[in-house]
C-alpha cells in the first residue's frame, strides 16, 4: 500500500466470503476504497436461505484439529489459517457486532434470532458504517494485468473496464469448469468441480415409504470404497438424506460422480460395528422378553416403523415370539441391523445452497495470505478456491476464515 496514495480494492462476489473479505479490508486500511461487485440483483442469497433460514454460521468444536477434519478437500491449508481465524474468532465477531449466537447440543452454532435476516443486517449494517461501495448485476467476464494493477472487464457493455490494486475473488462454487475459465487463464490450475453435500435418490427402493424416521446415530459406507460415515440418518421419499448421508458425499464426492452416482450403501442402523454385541443384546432380549412378540421389543429403540421394516425385510413374522427367534432368526437379525444394502441411483442437492467439490487449486494459492501465486495482488476467498466442508457450518467457516486473511491484503 503506498501511503498518501488511495488504494483501491476490488470484490468479485457479493456473497458471504465476498462481504467478509470486503469489511476485513476496509477495517485494515479505512482509507482504501473498497468495491463489492455482485453480477445478480441480490447480495447474500445463499446466506439468506442457508440452515433453512436460520443460518448455520459456524462450528461449536473444541479445538482446530477437529474443526480441520470437516473438510474432505482443503484441511491441511484450512489448518493453518485457523490459527489466524478460527471459529471462536468468528463467534466473537459476531457477538461484537450485535449478533448473539447460540451453540446447539450438535455444535451447529446459530443466531440466537434463528433468522438469517440477522446475518445479512449485520452485514449490510457494517460494510455502511465503514464505507464499503456495493454495485449489483455488474458482472466481472475477465481480469487483465496491468503492470502492479489489475483490469477488471465487466460483462456490462455499457461499462468501461476499471483498474484496480487489489483484487479479491470470492464468487463462489461453480457448479462447471466453464465458470472458471476467466482465472484459468491467468494460469491458475483449476481442479474439475463436482457436486458436494447431496441426499442419495433411491427410486428402486421401498424404505422411502418411511419417509421422515430419522435414526439419530446410524453408519453409512460405500461398497467397494474406504469411504463411512456416521450420524443421524433421514429417510425421505427420494431416499436417504441426513448429516451421515451429506458427509458420505462430500468425502466421496469425486468417487461417486466417476461412478455416475450408481452404487450401493451398507448401512448400520445401530452404528455397533462388532456383530458378537449385537448379537448378545439379541439374545439378551431373546431372554428377559421371551414370551413378547417381535414387533413389540426393539433393539437400540429404533423407530417403531423401521423396526417393522426391518423385521419384514428379514422374512420375520411380527407374531413371532422372542423365545421362537433360534440362531437363524438372529443372525438374520444381526445382518439386517448391521449391514442393510441399499441401492442407489442419482442424487438430490438443492440449488440454492449446492456445495462443489473443486475450484482454483490451493497449489496456485498462499495460504497464509490467500494470495494467488501466479497473479500478484489477486486474492481468493470462499468456494472457489477447492476448499469445502461438511454439513453443521463448516462451508460458512472456511468462508471467514479466508476471508479475513485475504482482506488483510499482505
Amino acid at each position: 500500500m503506498v501511503r498518501g496514495v488511495q488504494t483501491e480494492v476490488a470484490v468479485i462476489g457479493g456473497g458471504a466470503a465476498g462481504f467478509f473479505s470486503a469489511l476485513a479490508a476496509k477495517e485494515n486500511y479505512p482509507d482504501a476504497k473498497v468495491v463489492i461487485y455482485e453480477k445478480s440483483k441480490n447480495v447474500l442469497r445463499k446466506v439468506k436461505v442457508s440452515g433453512g433460514g436460520r443460518c448455520n454460521l459456524t462450528n461449536g468444536c473444541a479445538s482446530i484439529q477437529e474443526l480441520s477434519l470437516a473438510y474432505p478437500r482443503g484441511a491441511k491449508s484450512l489448518k493453518k489459517a485457523f490459527h489466524l481465524f478460527s471459529n471462536r474468532h468468528a463467534m466473537e465477531w459476531f457477538t461484537a457486532r450485535g449478533v448473539p449466537l447460540v451453540v446447539q447440543e450438535d455444535n451447529c452454532v446459530f443466531p440466537v434470532s434463528q433468522n438469517s435476516e440477522s446475518v445479512i443486517d449485520c452485514f449490510l449494517r457494517e460494510a455502511k458504517r465503514l464505507g464499503v461501495e456495493i454495485e449489483v448485476e455488474t458482472g466481472i467476464r475477465e481480469i487483465n494485468r496491468s503492470d502492479e494493477k489489475l483490469e477488471l472487464v465487466f460483462i456490462e457493455q455499457d461499462k468501461q473496464s476499471k483498474l484496480f490494486d487489489k483484487v479479491i475473488v470470492a464468487t463462489g462454487g461453480s457448479p462447471k469448469r466453464s465458470g472458471l475459465h476467466w482465472l484459468e487463464k491467468l494460469n491458475h490450475k483449476i481442479e474439475d468441480p463436482v457436486p458436494s453435500l447431496y441426499s442419495f435418490n433411491m427410486p428402486s427402493e421401498e424404505i422411502s415409504t418411511l419417509m421422515g424416521i430419522v435414526v439419530e446415530k446410524a453408519a453409512v459406507s460405500i461398497q467397494g470404497t474406504r469411504f463411512r460415515s456416521e450420524g443421524p440418518l433421514l429417510i425421505t421419499h427420494w431416499g436417504m438424506s441426513g448429516p451421515a448421508i451429506l458427509k458420505l458425499s462430500a468425502f466421496g464426492a469425486r468417487v461417486l460422480a466417476e461412478m455416475g452416482y450408481v452404487f450401493r450403501i451398507q448401512v448400520n442402523w445401530v452404528d455397533i460395528q462388532n456383530n458378537s454385541d449385537v448379537m448378545e443384546e439379541l439374545m439378551r432380549i431373546s431372554t428377559d422378553h421371551r414370551n413378547k412378540i417381535l414387533a413389540n421389543v426393539r433393539p437400540y429403540f429404533l423407530p417403531e416403523r423401521l423396526w417393522h421394516f426391518l423385521l419384514a425385510k428379514s422374512d420375520l413374522s411380527f407374531d413371532k415370539k422372542w423365545a421362537e427367534l433360534g440362531k437363524k432368526g438372529t443372525n438374520k437379525l444381526v445382518s439386517v441391523l448391521t449391514n442393510d444394502v441399499y441401492s442407489v441411483a442419482g442424487r438430490t442437492s438443492f440449488r440454492e445452497e449446492y456445495v462443489t467439490c473443486g475450484g482454483i487449486s490451493m497449489e496456485c494459492i498462499d495460504a497464509g495470505t490467500m494470495q494467488s501465486k501466479v497473479c500478484k495482488n489477486l486474492y481468493f476467498a470462499g468456494e472457489v478456491m477447492d476448499i469445502d466442508g461438511i454439513t453443521g457450518g463448516f462451508n460458512f467457516q472456511a468462508a471467514w476464515t479466508t476471508a479475513f486473511i485475504a482482506g488483510k491484503l499482505q
